[in-house]
C-alpha cells in the first residue's frame, strides 16, 4: 500500500477544478476551497463534495445541511488563496468578494463561471473526511468561458479565457 506522502504527491498530478464551497443557515457562515468535487448522477442532479473532517468550517456545513459549489474561473486565482487562507476569518473572506444567494441561502461567488446551490442528502466518512452527496436545487452560470485548475501544487487556466500557449 502506497504511503501517504507518495500518495499526495501522485495526487498533485491531478488536475482538479477549483471550487469554492460555501454554506449559511443557523450553524453560520463558511466556505472553503475544493478540488474535490464531481458528479454523481443527473437524475436527481448530485455532485458528491469532499471536506476534511478537521477543518474548522466541518461544523458549519454538518449543521447547515446545504451548500454552494462555485465554478472558478481562469481570472480568479486570487479567491481560491483567500478561502484556503485560515489567517483570514470567514467573515473576512466573505467581506472581500462579492456574493448573493439563491434556493438554500447559501452563499452564490459572484466570480464564479457557473454555481449549483444544494442539500446535502447524505454524509459517508472515509478515513479523515466527509463525503457530502448534494442533490442541485438550483443552478446559476455566470459569465467567464475559461476555467481554473489545481495541478502540481498550483492554479492553472484552461479554457476560453487561458492566455495563449508559449509554445
Amino acid at each position: 500500500m502506497a504511503d501517504a506522502e507518495t500518495f499526495r504527491n501522485a495526487m498533485a498530478m491531478l488536475a482538479g477544478a477549483v471550487n469554492i464551497i460555501t454554506t449559511d443557515g443557523p450553524s453560520g457562515l463558511a466556505g472553503f476551497t475544493a478540488t474535490a468535487v464531481c458528479s454523481v448522477t443527473d437524475r436527481p442532479p448530485t455532485l458528491l463534495v469532499c471536506m476534511n473532517r478537521s477543518s474548522f468550517a466541518h461544523q458549519f456545513f454538518q449543521g447547515n445541511n446545504v451548500l454552494c459549489v462555485n465554478v472558478l474561473g481562469a481570472s480568479n486565482k486570487e479567491a481560491p488563496a483567500l478561502f484556503a487562507n485560515r489567517e483570514f476569518s470567514m467573515s473576512e473572506r466573505f467581506d472581500r468578494v462579492p456574493w448573493g444567494r439563491l434556493v438554500t441561502g447559501s452563499p452564490l461567488l459572484d466570480c464564479a463561471i457557473v454555481s449549483f446551490d444544494c442539500r446535502i442528502t447524505n454524509t459517508s466518512t472515509v478515513g479523515s473526511h466527509s463525503i457530502f452527496l448534494c442533490e442541485v436545487q438550483d443552478v446559476r452560470r455566470g459569465t467567464g468561458r475559461g476555467g481554473l485548475v489545481y495541478f502540481n501544487r498550483d492554479y492553472h487556466p484552461v479554457g476560453a479565457d487561458a492566455p495563449p500557449s508559449k509554445e
